[in-house]
């Protein structure tokens, strides 16, 4: 017998595709090593990670951006590692939170990269999170029990043997696929089609939705007018981009910004569907005070069966939000309130909010509305939903000075309420936003709402509430608004904006506010809405016409079409094929894939964030999945 024929058969190296390097592939792949000891059973790995973007920050978070654009998190409220809060069958590994990077490594990361470590309570940039990230990835990498390939290219198809090729025609054979793409481009929808056709046609430039760091602005004429549609992050970015980003700079003293211009600005008419910026972040903490289970809106209230979000939803996360505000306000500031909060508690357990009460009626039942009035005599206490996301309250204007004098007054006021712990009952609604959005998730991924409730009730109007409340600008953005407001380089253009095109030039006007504005130059500063059957990635539309994937193509109840939803998977994020079998080597994960965890924002440390769960039982699974098919056996006996 030959030496070779006594040595015992070892199972083959096996191949892991990744496609995409950004965050949630990083964090994938660090709780792939925190498991691999106990589930990997020894089996060599080779990791592929194919991305045109650097591992680690991939697109969004790439070094290679403007050093002007902030992330709208503070420092402190950003981490890729696991602690204790969160709950998972694998081992906790930590590691530093951004903030605590900052403050140690990171620090001189920084300063070599001509960067200013940010304190804990300061909006990093996109550069400082993106060289965070990096870190983290080589990390990760040095951790990995697996060699680790990355391919600077894009992956354009995936073979029915589950070969993954690449845009130079190089192709991996893989054991198992992780599609992990992020945020995607889409194809233009026909009405931006016939936008772009016809201002082309009157030598208009037009911009459609998009990644304000992406686009190109070089049709933005210095000094001339430019109608923007659209006043949230989109907005902001592109604001600093205009502004500084074309060689103007601030001036401080005794507390008053001013802009100081380049003349390379042009002058944007900013309007949107609500016409006021998005809410200031909140610009302090309050200890104890963090995002806590659901008080109303629990599974057990929404129960198993099909929901109509009007009637079961809305009421109930009416309630929660009105429970989590009073809480706070009755908790934090007992000389604000004129009533014990155990009767307080009974009223608001016998509301049954309707849409008309929700916008202040006093036809509540269990007469609510009354006892709010008499428990919480100052209005600036009070919580009613709808004036928080309609600020103007459907005033109308008849002169646009007064209008802009209104916008002025309401922005000082948001910037104050919202630096001040006085009114702490604003930062308890932001955390049962957040336990509210995991709840919706829940019952989106487990079916119960309707196509058309998922998106035009939870993907447009409470999304875009969340957006306002929950996802606005650091306060110093604002600031700076005001500020280019008197410089005249910022100008309101008013609610429910619509927009034209007569005469070779774009029309915009508002029914909040008189008088028309004209320009030469129209920009829509919105992300495009998700849709995956409109995606223009050569992989997914590759493995959609071939039925390798699935997507939901959602309908009205009138069988009006609402476009494409997101790509199918099931409880473990395998992928879904269009004759509804899973596929056990083929993982989605991302905002463009139903029920994935944790897609629209950073964890905060100490928060047991749902993405790090969901990562956590992906990288099991794989694991389980690549592992010697003696330890498989065995796992199987046992």
């Amino acid at each position: 017998m030959t030496v070779s024929a006594m040595r015992p058969w070892k199972e083959p190296p096996a191949t892991v595709v990744f496609v995409g390097g950004g965050p949630r592939t990083v964090g994938l792949l660090e709780r792939f090593a925190a498991s691999a000891d106990e589930l990997l059973g020894g089996r060599d790995v080779h990791i592929h990670v194919v991305d045109p973007y650097p591992a680690g920050g991939g697109r969004i978070w790439r070094r290679e951006q403007s050093r002007l654009l902030w992330m709208n998190s503070m420092t402190s409220d950003v981490t890729i590692f696991t602690d204790e809060s969160v709950e998972c069958e694998g081992p906790i590994v930590p590691g530093p939170d951004l903030a605590t990077w900052v403050a140690g490594e990171g620090a001189v990361i920084l300063e070599e990269a001509g960067l200013e470590p940010p304190g804990p309570m300061d909006f990093p940039s996109r550069l400082e999170q993106a060289e965070y990230l990096a870190w983290v990835w080589k990390r990760v990498v040095r951790d990995l029990p697996a060699t680790v390939s990355t391919h600077r290219e894009r992956a354009v198809e995936l073979t029915a043997d589950q070969r993954v090729v690449l845009e130079s025609g190089a192709e991996i054979a893989a054991d198992a696929v992780v599609l992990a793409l992020g945020y995607l481009d889409r194809l233009p929808t026909a009405s931006e089609s016939a936008w772009a056709a016809q201002a082309a046609d009157a030598g208009l430039t037009y911009i459609p939705p998009g990644y304000t760091a992406d686009v190109d602005l070089d049709g933005l004429w210095p000094q001339a007018p430019v109608i923007v549609r659209g006043f949230g992050q989109a907005f902001i970015d592109l604001m600093v981009l205009l502004t500084e980003g074309r060689g103007g700079w601030y001036d401080e003293c005794d507390g008053l910004l001013t802009y100081r211009p380049s003349g390379d600005e042009p002058v944007l008419y900013v309007g949107s569907r609500r016409g006021v910026p998005y809410h200031s972040k909140l610009g302090y903490t309050v200890a104890g005070t963090k995002p806590v289970p659901t008080h109303y809106l629990r599974k057990e209230a929404l129960g198993d069966g099909p929901l109509d979000f009007d009637r079961d939803v809305l009421p109930l996360i009416e309630k929660e939000l009105a429970y989590a505000h009073y809480k706070q306000l009755f908790t934090a500031h007992p000389e604000r309130v004129r009533m014990p909060w155990e009767e307080f508690a009974k009223a608001l357990d016998n509301w049954h909010p309707t849409p008309a009460q929700n916008c202040g009626s006093r036809e509540a039942d269990g007469g609510f509305v009354d006892v709010v009035a008499v428990a919480v005599p100052d209005p600036a206490d009070r919580f009613v939903r709808q004036e928080v996301d309609r600020p103007l309250g459907g005033r109308v204007f008849a002169e646009r000075g007064r209008f802009e004098q209104f916008m002025v007054e309401l922005i000082e006021g948001d910037l104050l309420r919202r630096a001040d712990p006085a009114y702490s009952a604003d930062l308890a609604v932001f955390n049962a936003l957040l336990s509210i959005y995991t709840v919706l998730s829940r019952a989106i991924t487990d079916g119960q709402l309707s196509d058309e409730d998922r998106v035009r009730k939870v993907e447009t109007e409470w999304h875009g509430f969340f957006s306002f409340v929950a996802s606005g600008p650091p306060p110093r953005r604002l600031e700076e608004l005001l500020a280019l407001h008197r410089a005249g380089i910022v100008r309101f253009a008013g609610p429910d904006l619509e927009v034209a095109i007569d005469n070779d030039k774009f029309v915009a006007w508002s029914p909040g506010v008189a008088g028309e504005i004209t320009a030469r130059a129209f920009v829509e500063a919105r992300l495009p809405r998700p849709d995956v059957l409109a995606a223009s990635d050569p992989l997914l539309r590759g493995l959609l016409a071939s039925g390798v994937l699935a997507a939901d193509e959602l309908f009205a109840a009138d069988g009006t079409s609402l476009g494409g939803g997101q790509l199918k998977a099931d409880s473990r994020c395998r992928a879904i094929r269009a004759d509804g079998s899973v596929q056990e080597n083929l993982f989605l994960l991302g905002p463009s894939v139903s029920g994935s965890a944790g897609s629209s924002g950073f964890s905060r440390p100490h928060f047991n964030g749902p993405g790090f769960r969901q990562n956590d039982a992906v990288a099991r699974d794989l694991l389980k999945l690549l592992a010697p098919t003696v330890r498989k056996e065995e796992r199987h006996a046992s």
